[in-house]
């Protein structure tokens, strides 16, 4: 073998290593770089390559300083998308969903109740004026003409009032057209003392004027006080009960 060849097959085991040094260190490179990490630098002497990383070592600044704003933006976006809020946001607004509920309820009570309140007291109003209006035809009568009196009493009766006026009225008729009296109102005041939107008490004072046998045909003021347990039938109101004498006794 001559020198030459001896020259030149050294030349090539001397450059043998350093090919495959740089192939390993590209094949290095190329995995940092698909898996986002700086690959390790290789001496291996003055021919020998280094991989070099500046890039890699300067993107870590950039990517920190970027973290904060990539978490905005991935907070923003997760809202965005769907995601759910924090438990803190969740309770106010249900506490703010429960004060509107309460609010709703509170007001829709108060009306119902009122509502309620205007109706019984419109409904003892029209008692009252019932019972007002019943008082002069109570006490209004002439023992010479009764039979418009009992049929008027009885028009306004109801229940026990009705049946006790009723089944009264032959000897009451009898009572006043023995002592020939006749009695005309002066005065009627009305109360209610109790009631709803059905029934009621009312409190009636009639002031009278009573001409008899008994104040030898002289009139002579009179009153009555009386209690009239009103009911509501259909769209009238009726006396039910009473608690007084239709009239006082005539004297002799």
């Amino acid at each position: 073998m001559s020198s030459k060849d001896t020259d030149a097959g050294s030349a090539a085991r001397e450059a043998s290593p350093v090919n495959e040094l740089s192939i390993a260190v590209e094949r290095a490179d190329q995995k940092s770089r698909e898996s986002g990490t700086a690959p390790c630098a290789t001496a291996g002497g003055d021919n020998e390559p280094v991989a070099q990383v500046p890039d890699a070592q300067q993107a870590e600044p950039d990517l920190a300083s970027r973290k904060p704003s990539v978490r905005r933006l991935a907070a923003m976006v997760g809202r965005r998308a769907g995601q759910r809020p924090a438990p803190r946001v969740v309770a106010a607004r249900c506490t703010v969903a429960l004060l509107l509920v309460a609010a709703a309820a509170s007001a829709v009570f108060f009306y119902l109740q009122d509502r309620d309140k205007d109706a019984v007291l419109a409904a003892q109003e029209q008692a009252r004026l019932a019972a007002c209006e019943y008082a002069p035809v109570l006490a209004n009568y002439d023992a010479k003409n009764l039979d418009p009196y009992f049929s008027a009493v009885l028009d306004g009766a109801t229940g026990d009032w009705h049946q006790q006026f009723e089944s009264t009225s032959q000897e009451l008729r009898e009572v006043l057209a023995e002592g020939q009296v006749v009695s005309a109102v002066s005065d009627v005041q009305c109360a209610i003392k109790s009631g709803d939107e059905t029934s009621a008490e009312a409190v009636v004072v009639i002031g009278q004027t009573i001409t008899s046998l008994g104040t030898q045909g002289q009139p002579a003021p009179g009153q009555l006080s009386m209690v009239m347990r009103m009911e509501k039938s259909g769209d009238r109101w009726l006396v039910n009960d009473m608690n007084a004498p239709l009239a006082p006794s005539p004297q002799p």
